[in-house]
């Protein structure tokens, strides 16, 4: 897919236009969806919402939904979550009819992504500290208080945003303006790629219609959207699912030391979570295996029936 082209915005008239066509159920090969977990730690109970959801929505909507493994940071990962998360995505019925991506083995796409930025000097290099942004309440490449680092001293790639409100549409949020403080970084100081590039590319690599995701996420669709733009492509549309929260008010992650799923009661987890999406399974699915659930789940998924608001389990 191309990645060259205008950095011209829709207007909102339009992107609510297009939005209004989007929400209608469309056939394959249209709607591409995906859900892509990091191999930081095993699946817990709001990864298999997250996982769920965008599922369902793909599904539903006649679409095909992927999997991709987001294993770009060897530090922070856990030795062997990616064989558990798959495990427990297979185990809940959640398969995709392709195989799974892995961003350890696309370093040649993002690389590629940052040479047309840089080509379209909408790249620069930033040796500034974390500090130094949060002090000045934000960052530019006006900002940039190293200008260009010496050579040999490191340095993070930063994309030059556009500083300016960026609209959209969520499924479940509704309309959205955000305003960009700080130019992401694309590929940080120690030389890996960073989230926010290898995200968008493989989104457009992958040929992404729709992301369904947490609403931990919501805050970086602005920017995504200019990234998209940036490389030539029309941003997707968006969801994001309510968080599932533990009992202090965290949302239950990894970093919080979220249970891991019990891969032993799939039917359980899958109804747990169908009740959190706002669907009302009935109670003869208890006793049915997970594709059982999954089907009734397809049929009966409607968007308007999610409670956007981030919530405890049972409440």
């Amino acid at each position: 897919m191309p990645w060259t082209g205008s950095r011209g915005k829709p207007t909102w008239q339009t992107l609510a236009a297009k939005f209004a066509r989007r929400t209608i159920p469309m056939t394959p090969p249209r709607y591409i969806g995906r859900f892509a977990p990091s191999p930081t730690g095993p699946l817990h109970f709001g990864s298999l919402v997250c996982a769920l959801g965008s599922y369902l929505d793909a599904v539903a909507h006649g679409g095909t939904w992927l999997i991709r493994m987001e294993d770009l940071d060897p530090p922070r990962e856990m030795p062997g979550a990616a064989e558990r998360i798959l495990h427990s995505l297979d185990v809940h019925g959640l398969h995709s009819p392709h195989p799974v991506e892995w961003q350890s083995k696309r370093h040649h796409l993002y690389q590629r992504a940052l040479d047309q930025l840089q080509e379209n000097n909408l790249l620069y290099a930033c040796g500034c500290t974390r500090e130094q942004i949060r002090r000045a309440g934000g960052h530019r490449r006006a900002d940039c208080r190293q200008g260009s680092p010496v050579s040999g001293t490191p340095a993070a790639l930063r994309f030059c945003s556009e500083g300016e409100d960026e609209h959209f549409l969520d499924l479940w949020h509704g309309p959205q303006s955000q305003r960009t403080s700080e130019d992401p970084i694309l590929k940080r100081k120690d030389g890996l790629f960073a989230y926010q590039l290898a995200v968008v590319v493989d989104d457009i690599q992958q040929g992404v219609t729709w992301v369904v995701r947490g609403a931990d996420l919501l805050d970086c669709t602005g920017v995504q959207c200019q990234l998209f733009r940036a490389l030539g492509a029309e941003p997707p549309g968006f969801g994001h699912l309510p968080l599932v929260m533990n009992e202090t008010g965290q949302k239950l992650s990894k970093q919080n030391h979220a249970a891991a799923l019990d891969d032993r009661r799939p039917t359980d987890n899958l109804l747990q979570a169908l009740r959190f999406l706002g669907l009302r399974p009935p109670v003869e699915l208890s006793l049915e295996q997970p594709h059982h659930l999954l089907a009734w789940a397809t049929a009966h998924w409607q968007r308007q029936q999610v409670n956007r608001h981030n919530r405890r389990l049972h409440q």
